[in-house]
């Protein structure tokens, strides 16, 4: 399973924005996005979800199959 969450850093330790939904001892990889970085991924962002998983990709997938 891969998930991404937005979380701040609270007094050196690291708060999820969010509830998560995972068993507790769970191991986790943080990756540090900077301010500047997260612009350019939420600015990308949009673009990216308009052309990634759309129902054409389907097609590719059943001519790789044949």
């Amino acid at each position: 399973m891969q998930e991404s969450i937005r979380a701040i850093v609270t007094e050196g330790r690291i708060q999820p924005l969010e509830d998560l939904s995972l068993p507790e001892g769970t191991e986790v990889i943080v990756t540090v996005v900077s301010n500047g970085d997260k612009f350019w991924l939420d600015a990308s962002g949009p673009s990216l979800e308009a052309i990634w998983d759309n129902p054409e990709d389907d097609v590719y997938g059943e001519l790789l199959e044949r």
